[in-house]
């Protein structure tokens, strides 16, 4: 039977292409590129709309995006490599591999471990303002962990944190000798014939097929900077093309083989597919409308989550400009690959289901109008939240001292210097390279 034969006998495809047009104006993306996987083999590969959407120049399946966090799992990939070359294990001590590793918990400090820095339970909320737009080395970031508070209890909660991916980035380093990205590089992008894909929007704006990034504010859609967010690379540097994440895709169906090679053991593969840490509701709020989706939890660089009765294994990923969502059903060996050139859309998820309920021959649900519902009711309350804030605010006051009394230079050990200068009349916040009125 044809791959592009559905288990009912249907053609796979029949209206596919007007359906991501169609969100793809819904939704305001400029551009997507899409992978359809099932067995070993690419059944799809095109793109849609604009890698730039000024000059109209279209997107195509070698377009060239970034896939944000999605790159978490090559972090937990190259973990797993080490533990297959027995320079690591899952769970002995981060220190004692690594001496240096110190954070604010002296409990999480001495107990922390390989499997804790890849599955969101450390204790510590995103620090993200530390690292973003922040001059400092991975080094650097990674030597001021000790003075960043946690929130929560080591291994009690999930909390989606990037610091300690950079983390296991710089174990790879030290435990190997090679950084995290020759490592993954030789050991990942080589052996599956990855040669579109590289570490670095610096990279990427050599190449002429490369997707600029956008985003949206209100009905607006306009260019945005491409995010250099080298120095915490293993949680979202990496950059592809459609046809390098099938790839990818395929070897994690195929249990760590791609072609003839074996790149991973099966056992270290199923780690990384293995529910470790629960995940509230509240991570995705809105997600319970969508029925046909179960409780979600992490594995090592993956979301778990059944759809329709089915393993579902997807992992998102978000950086200025562009959204990805990589995903794969091992069981029956299909998978789903869409990238973007829109800031932190939600796009991806009804053409990623719409997609599996066409593989798996089931009825295509109506998601598209239910995800645009949940977005709005989502930017509403946010919208509702500013309100209040405003309601709260004690209007006709002035404060204590002159304005200007409180310009100065502040600094924490962990997030560095913070200038708050008296311009114009006004007080104003500078950041790293951000500004704050």
């Amino acid at each position: 039977m044809s791959k592009n034969i559905d288990p009912k006998g249907n053609p796979v495809f029949d209206g596919f292409d007007d359906f991501v047009n169609k969100v793809l104006d819904d939704w305001k993306v400029p551009g997507m590129g899409i992978a359809i996987i099932k067995d070993d083999e690419v059944i799809l590969a095109k793109g849609y709309g604009y890698r730039n959407l000024e000059e109209k120049q279209p997107a195509d399946a070698e377009t060239l995006f970034a896939i944000g966090s999605a790159s978490k799992a090559f972090a937990s990939m190259a973990v797993a490599l080490l533990v297959d070359q027995g320079k690591l294990e899952w769970d002995k001590p981060v220190r004692e591999y690594m001496p240096t590793f110190k954070l604010h918990d002296p409990f999480a400090s001495e107990r922390m471990s390989p499997r804790d820095l890849l599955c969101h339970r450390s204790g510590l909320p995103r620090h993200d303002l530390m690292w973003y737009s922040s001059p400092l080395t991975r080094k650097e970031i990674y030597d001021r962990l000790r003075y960043l508070e946690p929130n929560k209890d080591f291994r009690t909660n999930f909390q989606y944190q990037n610091l300690m991916y950079l983390t296991a980035g710089y174990l790879v380093e030290y435990v190997s000798g090679q950084t995290w990205e020759e490592f993954t590089g030789k050991e990942v992008f080589e052996k599956l014939d990855m040669s579109s894909s590289n570490f670095s929007v610096e990279e990427s704006k050599k190449h002429e097929n490369i997707a600029l990034p956008y985003s949206k504010e209100k009905e607006t859609v306009k260019q945005v900077p491409f995010r250099n967010i080298d120095a915490v690379g293993p949680a979202g540097s990496i950059n592809s093309s459609v046809p390098d994440m099938a790839k990818w895709v395929i070897t994690h169906i195929n249990e760590g083989k791609y072609g003839e090679t074996q790149l991973i053991s099966k056992g270290n593969l199923g780690q990384m597919h293995t529910p470790t840490t629960p995940i509230p509701g509240s991570f995705f709020p809105g997600m319970e409308e969508v029925k046909e989706l179960g409780d979600m939890s992490y594995g090592l660089g993956w979301f778990l989550q059944p759809y329709r009765g089915k393993r579902l294994i997807h992992h998102g990923g978000n950086i200025d400009g562009f959204s990805a969502l990589i995903s794969f059903m091992p069981d029956d060996k299909l998978g789903v690959v869409l990238l973007t050139n829109m800031n932190s859309t939600f796009s991806t998820f009804p053409v990623m289901l719409n997609a599996y309920d066409r593989l798996l021959g089931l009825d295509q649900l109506e998601l598209n109008d239910k995800f645009l519902s949940i977005i709005a009711k989502m930017e509403e309350a946010g919208e509702k939240g500013k309100e209040k804030s405003e309601e709260r605010r004690r209007k006709d006051t002035s404060p204590s001292h002159p304005l200007e009394e409180y310009a100065g230079k502040f600094e924490h050990p962990g997030y560095g210097p913070f200038a708050v200068e008296f311009v114009d009349g006004k007080l104003v916040g500078k950041y790293n390279a951000l500004t704050f009125n």
